[in-house]
C-alpha cells in the first residue's frame, strides 16, 4: 500500500511551535472586567427603568383613520397582565361558543339585551385570532383594544380584520370583564 501512496507523512509542527497561552497585563484584565462590570450594571439599569415604566413604552405616529388607534404599540415586558390574562380568558370563551355562560351576570341587568346581541354577533363572526394594539388606563378601569380577525358571517367565505376593545374592572381586586365593544 505504501508504494501506491507513496511515503505520506503528515507534516506535524513539533510540540515547541505549538501556540502557548498568551500572557495579558494588568491593564488588559482590569479593561476586561471594568466592561464586564459596566455591562451588568447597564442591564440592571435598564432592567430598573422598565420596571418604573408603564404598561405601553411607545405608540406610533400612523393612527387608523377610523377609530384613531395607533397602527402598533410597544409594550412593556414587565407590565402586570393579570388583566390581559383575564380578557384573554374571556375572549377565548367567546370564542368557543361560551358567550352565555360567560355574560350570564348581564342577564341580570341593564345589559340583557346588549349581551343576546353580542352573543348572536359572536356566533355569526367568531373570532380567529386577536392582538392588543392599544391600553387605556383609568383606574378602576382599563381598556385593552384588540385587533381581531374573524369569518365572515355564514354562507360566506373568507375572514375580515376589525377592532374590538374589552373594558375590565378592577374593584375588588380581581380583574372582571365590565364591557365588550365589537363592531361586526
Amino acid at each position: 500500500m505504501d508504494s501506491c501512496l507513496g511515503n505520506l507523512e503528515l507534516d506535524t509542527p513539533p510540540a515547541s511551535h505549538w501556540p502557548t497561552a498568551m500572557p495579558y497585563s494588568r491593564t488588559q484584565i482590569g479593561l476586561a472586567i471594568g466592561a464586564g462590570v459596566l455591562l451588568v450594571f447597564a442591564f440592571f439599569g435598564y432592567l430598573i427603568w422598565l420596571n418604573n415604566q408603564g404598561p405601553v413604552l411607545a405608540r406610533s405616529e400612523e393612527r387608523d383613520p377610523l377609530s384613531g388607534t395607533p397602527n402598533s404599540i410597544s409594550l412593556n415586558p414587565l407590565r402586570d397582565r393579570s388583566s390581559e390574562q383575564a380578557a384573554n380568558k374571556f375572549i377565548r370563551a367567546m370564542r368557543d361558543g361560551k358567550c352565555k355562560e360567560e355574560l350570564a351576570d348581564w342577564e341580570k341587568d341593564y345589559r340583557s339585551k346588549y349581551a343576546k346581541f353580542i352573543c348572536e354577533s359572536e356566533a355569526q363572526h367568531p373570532l380567529i385570532s386577536w392582538q392588543v394594539v392599544d391600553w387605556e388606563d383609568a383606574p378602576p378601569l382599563r381598556i385593552l383594544h384588540y385587533r381581531g380577525k374573524r369569518y365572515n358571517a355564514p354562507g360566506q367565505k373568507g375572514t375580515y380584520k376589525d377592532l374590538f376593545s374589552v373594558t375590565m374592572d378592577n374593584r375588588t381586586g380581581e380583574w372582571v370583564v365590565s364591557k365588550y365593544d365589537a363592531i361586526y
